[in-house]
């Protein structure tokens, strides 16, 4: 136990917003407020301490943020007798102590890279020490928050980060000024904590980085990502994900280590370690717009690299990003997008309406676009992608897909789901004689009857591994 003994016994509870990073970060909170002796509830009610952790990519989640934590005024009085509010993340580096302007109730404020530092402002809130709030969002001399305890989500998934930052500088987006610029951990820092993670049971790993394509330039003067694929690989894992990738450094060695990564599962089959799939965001089909985001490729050579991954993983599963809406967008611009989505062939897409954030070169952007034209041209777009994303599945009706099992239904507890190899969910029903119990963490073969838009949906066939 970290010796915090103020907080000992002190309850709290995490609202999580925004990407991997961000879950992952609150894995770490978890982690460490466990190691410091509170003890996690499930409702705000019942915490001493809630936390917010933010994301400030697009407008919503300010939004979410202002209306959530501002509600804790009228919340009712936990059983200590005190409540403290704590703000982290990556709104919480954007604003500092001005978060107070918004959010009134909030005590405590915590940089990207200031995890390590909550309990102490904790501390200092509970004892009255502030006349105003509690704030760190300083960057300098702050290790990764891989160095704190985790307290994972799921015993059988784990997210290492690689790298942090970003310096791309897209010109709609915050993230550089937030998460600051590119900094990796070293290679044997990651191998060592998925070593450890596959002693530990889990059985899937999730890569995270803002560009993890460009992980070890900063250290070593060149991307190592493509040896960090294989490195990883050889620590016996049977499942590693990443995200996310520009592709402007998407290189054919990396899509060799994609291919080329096997892990041997014990007493089981072989299988690819780097699951057949890929997220690579492409933002829009327009060079133009292109350009003026500052992505650094065109729409040919992102074209190419979809080419080329096509060419040498067959069968691989291809998701993106595209923003609707960018300040200056054409409808000519919109169809080079819509023509590029049905060109790269994706299984699923992440849309959004551009989101003005202060700060950004786009914000200056002037842009008379009427909101109705802006969103006809997202519903052409959901409409496309929802389309391409139902006749990808189609593919893999009447197959059988080794899934990885997460857990039971929302709507349903009698209905198991998990994901594919290619990052489909699936759904089956709990055959007889299991419990949920018997199948979660576990790697099944599931035979599939129903192909649907955003699921596929089949029967177990065979033993839980």
């Amino acid at each position: 136990m970290i010796e915090n003994s103020e907080l000992v016994g002190k309850t709290y509870h995490i609202k999580t917003f925004g990407c991997q990073m961000n879950l992952h970060d609150t894995e770490r909170v978890s982690g460490l407020l466990e190691a410091c002796g509170c003890n996690e509830v499930s409702d705000t009610d019942d915490a001493d301490i809630v936390i917010f952790m933010t994301c400030s990519v697009r407008e919503n989640a300010d939004q979410r943020l202002y209306g959530q934590a501002s509600a804790m005024v009228s919340a009712p009085t936990p059983p200590s007798g005190k409540r403290i509010v704590a703000i982290g993340g990556c709104i919480a580096q954007r604003d500092g102590e001005k978060l107070r302007e918004k959010v009134p109730a909030v005590d405590v404020v915590f940089g990207t890279s200031a995890l390590a530092s909550l309990p102490a402002l904790l501390i200092s809130a509970f004892r009255g020490e502030n006349d105003r709030v509690a704030v760190d969002i300083s960057e300098e001399g702050k290790g990764f928050s891989t160095d704190l305890p985790s307290n994972r989500a799921q015993q059988y998934h784990a997210w290492v980060p690689i790298m942090t930052g970003c310096n791309n500088f897209c010109t709609y987006c915050i993230v550089p000024y937030v998460r600051g610029r590119e900094r990796s951990r070293t290679f044997e820092a990651v191998i060592g904590e998925c070593e450890r993670l596959v002693a530990d049971g889990v059985r899937e790993i999730t890569l995270l980085g803002q560009n993890v394509n460009s992980y070890g330039r900063d250290l070593y003067g060149k991307p190592r990502f493509a040896e960090l694929l294989r490195a990883v690989g050889q620590t016996g894992v049977e499942r590693i994900r990443f995200t996310s990738s520009n592709p402007k450094d998407l290189t054919d060695e990396t899509i060799a280590a994609m291919k080329e990564t096997p892990a041997v599962i014990a007493a089981m089959k072989e299988t690819p370690a780097v699951m057949p799939h890929l997220h690579l965001a492409v933002q829009s089909g327009s060079t133009r717009v292109l350009k003026k985001m500052n992505r650094s490729y065109t729409r040919e050579e992102y074209l190419d690299v979809v080419s080329r991954l096509r060419a040498t993983i067959p069968g691989l599963a291809l998701s993106t990003d595209i923003i609707v809406g960018f300040p200056g967008e054409t409808e000519e611009d919109f169809e080079e997008t819509l023509s590029l989505v049905k060109e790269a062939g994706y299984s699923s897409a992440y849309t959004f309406i551009y989101s003005k954030r202060p700060g950004t070169p786009a914000a200056k952007y002037e842009d008379n676009t009427p909101h109705e034209v802006i969103q006809e041209r997202f519903d052409r777009l959901a409409e496309l992608v929802a389309q391409q994303a139902h006749e990808a599945n189609q593919v893999d009706l009447n197959t059988t897909q080794a899934v990885l099992v997460e857990g039971t239904s929302k709507r349903d507890d009698s209905v198991m789901v998990g994901h594919s190899e290619k990052n489909q969910t699936v759904h089956f029903n709990l055959p007889e004689g299991y419990t949920s119990e018997d199948l979660i963490g576990k790697i099944v073969d599931v035979h599939i009857d129903e192909a649907r838009t955003w699921y596929l949906r089949g029967t177990m066939e065979s033993d839980p591994r």
